[in-house]
């Protein structure tokens, strides 16, 4: 089954409100897109959800949607690869589609879509992503004049590719941003992500989980070996990844707090 369409079978299965929704993007992309909706009038802010490289993950990303709108938030997941005929990028070093590129263009997209919506919107729109959408949240949040002011007014980052924005002296965050990522993280490393939130103190928020590698939050999910990968810095194509029960009860906690918290 095609990941979004199970990503809409895990949301339909778990009794929560969702509806297919078609995004148009600037590069004539339509955005195949499953919105989540609370039970009740929305009462935090709605939420843009990126899946990491492997596409619309059910599991992690329908797990993570389904608690936030338990907690009161609309929630947008959009598939930036099954909609344009991709699937799996996780073992694609040549990537057309990437966080800085057209999955940053997806994400305005998306929040300008939820924006042109004051019912699911009148709380604001927060950012929130896995790994290569993780690193895509790094990329959008970063303050251009090419992110309209004041679309995002919050950022959360599960476990990013931060080096490149370490090394980008000219980066600064749009907004508020939470960064989560497992010490032990050998796809999507730790250190730069504490490079770039040392240089800002005040504005981003970094936890670090001791024995957690990438996938922490994903329920369920033995931690292994994955093999033929793209982009772990070591160069071999492996990297672990799989649930850290700690990180993930600590995450659930952690995010919702920090969506709710006040300006």
């Amino acid at each position: 089954m095609p990941a979004f369409l199970a990503l809409l079978a895990f949301l339909t299965a778990a009794g929560v409100p969702v509806e297919h929704v078609r995004i148009p993007t600037p590069d004539g992309t339509t955005l195949d897109a499953a919105l989540v909706r609370p039970d009740g009038a929305p009462h935090g802010s709605a939420i843009v959800a990126l899946h990491g490289c492997g596409g619309p993950f059910a599991s992690r990303d329908g797990s993570w949607a389904v608690a936030l709108a338990k907690a009161g938030h609309t929630v947008l997941l959009p598939d930036s690869f099954g909609s344009r005929g991709m699937g799996s990028q996780c073992r694609h070093a040549d990537r057309t589609v990437t966080p800085a590129g057209a999955r940053r263009r997806d994400a305005i997209a998306a929040g300008t879509w939820l924006a042109a919506m004051p019912a699911l919107a009148n709380h604001g729109i927060a950012l929130i992503g896995w790994s290569n959408g993780g690193t895509t949240v790094l990329a959008t949040a970063r303050q251009t004049a090419s992110l309209p002011e004041g679309l995002f007014s919050r950022f959360v980052a599960f476990y990013p590719g931060c080096a490149a924005r370490a090394k980008d002296m000219g980066w600064q965050p749009a907004g508020p941003l939470l960064v989560l990522v497992g010490d032990d993280d050998d796809w999507t490393p730790a250190p730069p992500c504490r490079d770039l939130a040392a240089r800002f103190p005040g504005g981003i928020a970094l936890v670090t989980y001791p024995g957690a590698y990438h996938d922490f939050d994903a329920p369920n999910r033995p931690v292994k070996v994955l093999n033929g990968l793209a982009t772990p810095p070591s160069g071999t194509g492996q990297a672990h990844a799989g649930t850290n029960e700690a990180a993930r009860a600590d995450a659930l906690t952690r995010v919702p707090a920090f969506l709710d918290a006040a300006p």
